[in-house]
This record gives C-alpha cells, structure tokens and sequence, in this order.
C-alpha cells in the first residue's frame, strides 16, 4: 500500500515537472518570437530610410542636371536659391537630408556626387556648423580634381565668410598647397609661414612647418 503511495507521489511529481517543463520552453518560444518581430521591424525601418535616403540623392542630382541647364531670360543662370530648393519639405530636415548624403557620398569617395550636394548645400541652406565644413570639402574635392582656381575659391570664401571657424588654418595651408601646384613657390612659404605665425597651436601649423623645411 505505501509502495503505491510513492508511485502515485512520483508520478504526480513527474507531471507537475513537465508541465513547468512545458510553460518553461513556450514562455522561451515566446520571447524569441517577440525578438524576431523587434528585428523585422527594425529592418523595415532601416529599409525605408535607405530608400529615403536613395530618392533624395536621386532628387538631387536629378534637379541639379536641371537648374544647371536652365537660363533666365537675360542670360543668367536661374538662381540656386529660388530653383533648386526642395519645395514642400521642412528646412530643417532637409539639411540633415542634404548633408548626410554628401558626406556619405565623400566616404564612399564619390567625389562627383558629393561636390555636387556640397554645392547644393551651401547654395540653398545657412548653417553656421555645417555650411563652413560644406565650403571646405568643396575646396578640398576641387584640389582631389586638380581644379585649383576653383578651389582656391571655395578655401577663400570659408576664410572670408566664416573667420573663426576651426577649419580656417587648414584652408590657408591648402592654399599654400595649391600655391606649390603652381610652382609659386615663394607664395607658397609666405602661406605656410602665415599660418605657422597666426596659428601656432593649431595642427595646420605643424603641418606647414615641416613642408617649409622640406622647402629649405
């Protein structure tokens, strides 16, 4: 009789044990599956902002192409400002939008795209932060491109419109850089020690200090 009793205990226990056994493994079925949905939905979104991300670029250049080959009626180009920026989307926004893209585009060392949403960004917006940097990828991507009147230009207009900024010693040893390219030496080394005087601490100092020995 006592024997029984223990086989009717353990069997109890037995059926208790794999019940538990049984919620243990379908909560786990069930946390796993909600992990999967987490990761499906972030996937969704990732894919639509890189599709976003696709359309502006695609928007961009396409607009550009257009604003480039359209002429005013007295001859001038259309103005940047007034054709070329994005109609019905917030400002905001569409600087992140813009920027974003043109420094991907710098990473991924498509020079032509991102010269051309540089370009775009410093004609249509006005940062403080990010229109100085604009200016100066476009100086040093017009270097990359051997065009150095064009990037002469683009270092000048962050030195003159943006004084402070902290790109502007580099931008002076660029174009001392480009001054090399000309073989005008002696301009060179008047840039490089204009900037080794007005920016000692800066690290474009460092760096035009040692072409001006190399120059020795």
């Amino acid at each position: 009789m006592r024997t029984k009793k223990n086989i009717f205990l353990t069997l109890i226990i037995v059926i208790f044990s794999n019940i538990s056994f049984a919620d243990e493994k379908s909560t786990a079925s069930d946390i796993l599956f909600l992990k999967i949905q987490e990761l499906e939905i972030e996937i969704a979104e990732l894919r639509n902002k890189i599709e976003s991300q696709n359309h502006l670029i695609e928007k961009l250049i396409s607009e550009n192409h257009s604003s480039d080959n359209e002429k005013a009626p007295n001859g001038n180009a259309i103005n940047a400002n007034s054709s070329i920026r994005f109609k019905g989307v917030n400002d905001i926004q569409s600087e992140e939008d813009v920027y974003s893209a043109a420094t991907k585009s710098l990473e991924d060392q498509n020079y032509e795209n991102a010269f051309k949403l540089f370009k775009f960004f410093v004609e249509s917006f006005n940062n403080d932060q990010k229109s100085p940097l604009a200016f100066f990828w476009l100086g040093e991507i017009s270097l990359i491109n051997n065009d150095l009147e064009l990037s002469k230009k683009y270092f000048l207009d962050l030195i003159s419109l943006y004084p402070n900024h902290y790109r502007v010693p580099l931008a002076h040893k660029k174009i001392g850089d480009i001054h090399v390219k000309n073989n005008d030496l002696k301009m060179a080394a008047d840039k490089y020690k204009f900037v080794v005087r007005e920016y000692p601490n800066n690290s474009a100092s460092s760096q035009a200090l040692q072409l001006l020995k190399n120059m020795e």
